[in-house]
């Protein structure tokens, strides 16, 4: 039960990345590039895919939606952390901090389901590349980018409510730079097992379903790479590849770290740190790791640019 002396918590106040002047300006740098980047990329492949003929294959409608859950998620956390930085008083409203946990759980989880739908996706264009556009039609995608959307709202659902159920002794002090369901577990002032129970089982179902599935799709891509009987195939469709398992590699092994590990206040520091990759980095690498090595979006880059310089 909570004490009925506790002060009715209105505001939550962040800890922060640092306290150290001489880091403050390093890191605003930083991250303020790091956002710019991660806007214009994933902005920046959207508009591409509209705009080119070339890319309206399922691949890319997939590709597309990914850089908008990667632009959305990104901006739940990063313009409030870059107010706060060069600042003392890190604070948000109680309100303002469930609904930033909201949003960022719902984009979160919906990123992992389609990473899952983009796995599937490579496995049916290198095992039935005949069979690709049936298989794949416009009707599948939509239905693979909706469930994807659906799980990050239910999961978001299911989490933010919990929260709600929790009371809070004022003033709220987290470790963290955003609203994150272990550091708030951590400042609660009422038991939190049920919420870190549904954390575990929540967070472990959506990573154990979605690996399983990645994991049985490139097992099956490997057995169709090994029997190509052309060299160049097998290095294409590695290449094809390579960019999806460097995003699901990093996206999954921070988000492991940081929710399927009991709270505490000394593994908080870590957290964070693991926090920042899935909520900055990953973001921004996503774009260029998927549009750097594919020759498909270069062609299409080079062709508006060559009709733009024409006009």
């Amino acid at each position: 039960m909570a004490d009925e002396n506790c002060t009715e918590v209105t505001r939550v106040t962040f800890l922060g990345l640092t306290e150290h002047p001489q880091l403050k300006p390093v890191l605003f740098a930083l991250l303020l590039g790091t956002y710019v980047l991660t806007l214009v990329g994933n902005l920046g492949l959207i508009a591409l895919i509209r705009v080119s003929p070339q890319l309206h294959t399922p691949m890319y409608v997939f590709l597309g939606n990914l850089s908008f859950l990667d632009a959305c998620y990104s901006s739940t956390i990063t313009p409030k952390m870059l107010l706060d930085l060069p600042t003392k008083n890190k604070a948000i409203s109680f309100a303002g901090c469930l609904t930033q946990f909201y949003f960022y759980a719902g984009f979160a989880t919906a990123e992992a389901y389609l990473l899952t739908a983009m796995a599937y996706d490579r496995y049916v264009a290198i095992s039935k590349p005949l069979l690709y556009q049936v298989v794949m039609s416009h009707g599948v995608c939509m239905s693979l980018v909706t469930i994807s959307y659906i799980a990050g709202l239910l999961n978001a659902i299911v989490h933010t409510g919990a929260l709600l159920h929790l009371s809070f002794c004022g003033p709220l002090i987290i470790n963290n730079f955003c609203c994150d369901g272990p550091p708030l577990f951590v400042a609660a002032s009422t038991d939190t097992r049920l919420n870190e129970g549904l954390m575990f089982v929540f967070v472990g179902f959506n990573l154990t379903t979605t690996n399983l599935l990645i994991v049985t799709s490139y097992a099956r891509i490997a057995v169709a790479v090994a029997r190509m009987g052309s060299a160049a195939g097998r290095r294409k469709a590695c290449s094809t590849c390579a960019s999806h398992l460097a995003a699901v590699l990093i996206f999954y092994v921070s988000a492991a770290f940081n929710y399927m590990q009991p709270s505490s206040s000394n593994s908080l520091e870590r957290k964070k740190i693991a926090s920042i990759f899935y909520t900055i980095v990953v973001p921004m690498l996503n774009p260029m790791i998927y549009s750097l090595r594919n020759n498909e979006v270069k062609q299409a880059l080079t062709s508006f640019i060559r009709r733009k310089m024409y006009c």
